[in-house]
């Protein structure tokens, strides 16, 4: 769990910006890898200087923090997580 007010952005891991700051986040050891062995899909920046990896969209991140989003469609994107979490 994170405090939905600690965080600054919720962001996709592929550019190297990110990849550079999840490597100082990992070097520093404010790292908090939250994947449980599967593919990184979104990254949270929190103001502490933490540096959360997770293996849920973004979109969906976002989501679940706002509450925004109808049920429905947060159904859908966390069937969308979990088959693509069984292809890896």
């Amino acid at each position: 769990m994170v405090s939905a007010g600690r965080i600054i952005a919720i962001v996709s891991p592929e550019s190297a910006p990110i990849k550079r700051i999840i490597q100082d986040a990992k070097d520093s050891g404010n790292l908090i890898d939250a994947t449980y062995g599967r593919r990184t899909r979104a990254v949270v920046i929190a103001d502490s200087g933490h540096i959360i990896l997770s293996a849920i969209q973004p979109e969906t991140v976002a989501n679940r923090i706002t509450g925004t989003g109808d049920a429905a469609s947060q159904q859908a994107a966390c069937e969308e997580d979990a088959e693509e979490a069984e292809n890896e």
